[in-house]
């Protein structure tokens, strides 16, 4: 298996974690401190040698079935991945997982994905639901994932007031955990721009050294792309006279580390959408809500006392929390807005039986003008408003809050 994910979302804690729970031995390996192991996957190819040099490595005798072994950071040897094909087809019995944040593979040349060979999983920042199970709210997450609509309208107060901190706080493990600890505000703040830090080292250390500069002018204007009305990604922005064909390659390199979330526009509501879609025009979306707040300093009495943040920023925050929650679920995204005309939705959603326009209102003023124009001239289509207002389920259109529209999803794309 291959337990994929931007850095810091929590991958190696994960499987340490799984392996010390659920199995008598764990091998652990990470290719980005042990030169020992790097060079034993340069050098060996069958299956066997492999698991003797690595029970050599770790100290553990890797035995069949109860035993984990875990390779850790492969990003850091590409020429791994194609060792697993190796374990797969000669060494089935035994219990091999990878995990890497992605980041260089996709550029590596020569290197051989094992296709079909390994299950893969992705692991994202901890959901608005884990951050209320990191806070011992457990009862509110399960009236979430049960969509219990009077309850949840009736502790709506309490809902809101989680998820501003949430909007602080964000997803990445180590802020959450600073956060639950109480170490306070500013502890997590740290947390979060160190983050930013290590993401920027790894620009330089995984990236073709031309196109590292590029990569950082992409990722320091998502913020304020972000923060325009029309939330469109513009290669002006990035600089004076830039052009898409100049940046291309950072943007896939961003959206391949996965710290980006790249969604494109779509021609047409229609389903499938992916026949309809114009990858010329498309917005950014950072993984999280909490570094962005990181990113663009914004103080945290903005977020977790005053009632602005849900409308300051041009709604900026709610959009990018909609999208890592959206991206969490595994469905498909895009926009949709018609050239010459004021009509734009925010996002566009693909589920198991129709295509759903979305708009995202930052607070409870729910006027939806060009919701309510796209339903008029598509009457066979529903739509669906985030908001801050209570649910609420009209003929044309569905309101749900903001706080509960993962598993509001969850339950509808099965």
């Amino acid at each position: 298996m291959v337990l994929f994910g931007a850095r810091q979302v929590g991958k190696t804690w994960l499987l340490k974690e799984f392996g010390s729970r659920e199995y008598k031995n764990t091998a652990f390996v990470s290719f980005d401190r042990d030169d020992a192991a790097s060079q034993l996957m340069t050098t060996e190819k069958a299956a066997d040698k492999l698991l003797r040099g690595l029970s050599a490595i770790t100290g553990i005798d890797i035995t069949p079935n109860d035993t984990l072994v875990i390779l850790d950071e492969i990003q850091d040897c590409p020429v791994a991945l194609t060792r697993l094909k190796a374990f797969a087809e000669d060494a089935p019995e035994y219990h091999i997982v990878a995990c890497g944040s992605l980041l260089g593979i996709a550029l590596h040349e020569g290197i051989s994905y094992p296709v079909g060979k390994v299950d893969e999983l992705y692991l994202y920042p901890m959901t608005f639901g884990e951050f209320l199970l990191a806070n011992g709210k457990d009862k509110m997450q399960e009236f979430l994932a049960e969509s219990n609509w009077a309850m949840l309208n009736a502790i709506s107060s309490e809902y809101v007031d989680l998820l501003r901190q949430y909007y602080y706080v964000g997803g990445m493990p180590a802020a959450v955990k600073t956060y639950v600890e109480g170490k306070g505000i500013n502890a997590v703040r740290t947390v979060q721009k160190q983050i930013l830090n290590d993401y920027d080292r790894d620009f330089s250390k995984h990236a073709p050294a031309r196109v590292v500069p590029r990569i950082r002018m992409v990722w320091q204007s998502i913020v304020s792309q972000l923060t325009k009305e029309n939330k469109k990604f513009v290669f002006g922005a990035i600089k004076k006279g830039a052009r898409a064909a100049e940046f291309e390659e950072a943007i896939q390199w961003l959206t391949d580390a996965g710290i980006v979330y790249k969604v494109n526009r779509v021609n047409a509501v229609q389903m499938p959408l992916k026949f309809y879609e114009d990858r010329d025009a498309f917005k950014l979306f950072i993984l999280d809500v909490g570094l962005m707040g990181a990113m663009a300093d914004v103080p945290a009495s903005q977020i977790m006392v005053s009632e602005n943040i849900f409308k300051e920023y041009k709604g900026a925050f709610t959009e990018v929390y909609v999208e890592s929650q959206m991206a969490t679920t595994g469905i498909s995204v895009y926009y949709h807005s018609v050239e010459r005309s004021r009509i734009e939705l925010d996002f566009v959603i693909q589920l198991s039986d129709n295509v759903y326009p979305v708009e995202v209102k930052a607070e409870e003023n729910v006027k939806a003008k060009s919701m309510k124009v796209f339903i008029k001239n598509n009457p066979d289509l529903k739509g669906i408003r985030l908001s801050m207002k209570n649910y609420e389920n009209q003929s044309w259109i569905e309101n749900v809050p903001l706080y509960a529209f993962r598993e509001y999803l969850n339950g509808r794309n099965v």
